[in-house]
């Protein structure tokens, strides 16, 4: 193991040389203005928020200034990637002293296309076999079972190509990887892979990056009070409108 050398990336900040436009996205969006100095757990980091409150930007940006694909997969994909915000251009990077043995950055919305190429190629796990002839949960977790030790991996919504036992399943390989080395930045809105012990969870929103606690996360507090009252919710959700 070789924990002592974590965290493979420490710190995420706006350049304070560049010359920003504000009001230009992604720096409009109110976390990626209000970004600060990020520091990032040496284990596992998580960023949460509602959808367009700038999680998955900066995760993207992050990957692609450390020199991975944006459209996802490690530095080994050579491919025509989409088209990104410029803000990893404007990011400051203060990464450990030494670099990780292995890297990637997983997007669930690419994910398709990143395993066509590695089929047409035939390189990585489950190439060749066909990662498309198995279920997108199944392709994932091979990937995943795939990862390194002592590697840096960056997931966006690793959950939408997993069934909630398969997130479990996912914390375990995670931990695992976390013991031999590894380090995560995750965004997520999965309640159960944010409970990943001791992880830093980060919640963009309109104020801004703050830090908390999980059972003071939204996706914590909405998920329980909808399982521990679903009935009662649902009739408060599904009222007919035509009673009145």
């Amino acid at each position: 193991m070789t924990l002592a050398f974590k965290p493979y990336l420490r710190e995420i900040s706006l350049d304070p040389k560049a010359q920003i436009d504000y009001d230009r996205y992604p720096f409009s969006i109110p976390a990626v203005r209000e970004l600060g100095v990020m520091t990032l757990h040496r284990d596992v980091t998580f960023f949460v928020g509602e959808n367009g409150a700038g999680k998955s930007t900066v995760l993207e940006a992050i990957a692609v200034a450390m020199g991975l694909p944006a459209e996802g997969g490690n530095r080994n994909v050579y491919r025509q990637q989409q088209e990104v915000s410029p803000l990893h251009g404007y990011l400051k990077l203060v990464k450990g002293f030494r670099q990780p043995r292995a890297s990637y950055f997983l997007r669930a919305e690419s994910l398709f296309n990143v395993f066509s190429y590695l089929d047409e190629i035939k390189v990585g796990p489950g190439s060749g076999a066909g990662l498309h002839r198995r279920s997108h949960g199944e392709a994932f977790m091979d990937l995943m079972l795939n990862f390194r030790e002592d590697g840096l991996y960056l997931l966006d919504e690793p959950e939408a190509a997993l069934s909630p036992s398969r997130q479990l399943a996912a914390l375990t390989v995670m931990h695992q990887l976390v013991q031999e080395g590894s380090q995560f930045i995750i965004a997520t809105h999965s309640p159960i892979l944010l409970s990943y012990p001791n992880a830093k969870i980060l919640c963009f929103d309109e104020s801004g990056i703050m830090e908390v606690a999980y059972a003071d996360t939204e996706h914590y507090a909405v998920t329980r009070d909808f399982l521990n009252n679903h009935e009662r919710r649902l009739q408060q959700l599904l009222v007919d409108e035509d009673a009145d």
